[in-house]
């Protein structure tokens, strides 16, 4: 390699100063780790956000056009659902329900839950069961619990378990899994639409959603148009969690605080980083002016000092997402804490280290630059 040479002297000095290189991954890695800490945060709390899109599953969802988020429904009449039940395109279209209310406990307390009414006939975006039978959902007032990080607000019920539900009797009859836990801290039941929109206190209107699947994807856009000219909206689910995803980023505090900390942790591990490497550069003036004395070029030390930024950058990196990961690791013991690793999250901190590496860089290479050979012969 043409410039091996003058980059194994570059690693040499780096590493031989251990005082200035562990400064260095010090301040690298703590910026990375807070970096990192912040935006998974934010990444585990959009992705609670739209738990409900992604438990339910369906390919569009119908709703009205002021909503904000899954479970901030807004109520449409019934012959909504009968229209996009008969526009061209569509494969199916049921109800959905998603209601909250207070449910007593057989120990006397009362615990805010949310209500997820299913379509009757074909109880589409049913969970998944770890006990009991689907079909007894049909039996007299009966629910399902999901077996989440809330679960134990409802003191852990069992199958056969009952509870009030507004002067309604209710009895568990099957514990469910979902992908995704919600981002609320309630606890969730599954039940039928008839049964949800009878016990719970409803307006007029009942219908929170309509889930539509289309006969293929080319008729979506087709789907979208005809719904809008009733008044209404239809998105995809992947369009849903983005406007859910963005409601959360923009038009609430949530996604400023994020940014304001991920900024403050990048100023941190700039101002370590560059002004460690800016010592380290005083500190050897006289090795560099030494070898430009023996005929290193300008440009080769610009490589030496490129390449020793570099490598304390990714060096720092990696250990930045090692001590993230392995906290996230430990706080997910936790059910409750939400905090996922995403590659987005992965690399936004690995752009934020390059630029940390070039500013740390061009202090250091302005410096060298500027020495002559004969004042540090002269000294």
């Amino acid at each position: 390699m043409k410039y091996s040479g003058i980059l194994r002297i570059g690693f040499k000095l780096l590493v031989n100063d251990k005082s200035k290189f562990f400064a260095l991954l010090i301040g690298i890695t703590f910026s990375v780790f807070l970096m990192m800490q912040m935006t998974a945060m934010f990444a585990g709390i959009l992705n609670r956000a739209y738990s409900t899109v992604t438990n339910i599953g369906a390919s569009m969802w119908v709703m009205d056009p002021g909503v904000n988020t899954p479970t901030s429904a807004i109520p449409m009449p019934d012959y909504v659902l009968d229209a996009v039940r008969s526009m061209d395109g569509v494969n199916y279209a049921v109800p959905l329900f998603i209601g909250g209310t207070l449910v007593k406990l057989n120990s006397g307390n009362y615990q805010s839950v949310n209500v997820v009414g299913l379509d009757d006939q074909s109880l589409f975006g049913r969970p998944e069961l770890e006990q009991g039978n689907i079909q007894d959902i049909y039996a007299d007032n009966t629910f399902i619990v999901v077996h989440d990080a809330e679960f134990k607000k409802l003191e852990s019920p069992k199958i056969g378990t009952s509870f009030e539900l507004n002067d309604h009797r209710g009895t568990i009859v099957g514990i469910a899994k979902v992908a995704s836990n919600g981002l609320n801290g309630v606890p969730t039941l599954y039940t039928t639409y008839s049964r949800a929109t009878e016990y719970l206190p409803t307006t007029r209107f009942t219908i929170s959603y309509i889930l539509v699947q289309p006969k293929n994807n080319a008729e979506v856009a087709s789907i979208k148009a005809q719904v809008t000219k009733l008044g209404y909206l239809a998105m995809t689910k992947d369009e849903f969690n983005k406007a859910t995803a963005n409601y959360y980023t923009y038009k609430t505090g949530i996604g400023t605080n994020i940014l304001l900390m991920v900024v403050i942790s990048f100023i941190i591990g700039l101002s370590i980083s560059g002004q460690t490497f800016y010592t380290f550069i005083l500190e050897n003036l006289e090795k560099f002016g030494a070898l430009k004395a023996i005929g290193a070029k300008g440009r080769e030390l610009i490589y030496m000092i490129l390449f020793m930024a570099t490598v304390t950058a990714l060096i720092g990196y990696g250990l930045g997402i090692g001590l993230v990961t392995l906290m996230i690791t430990i706080a997910r013991t936790n059910p409750n804490y939400a905090a996922i690793i995403t590659f987005q999250n992965l690399g936004m901190a690995l752009v934020m280290v390059i630029i940390i590496a070039g500013i740390s860089s061009y202090i250091g290479i302005r410096k060298v630059l500027k020495i002559e050979p004969f004042d540090i012969f002269r000294g």
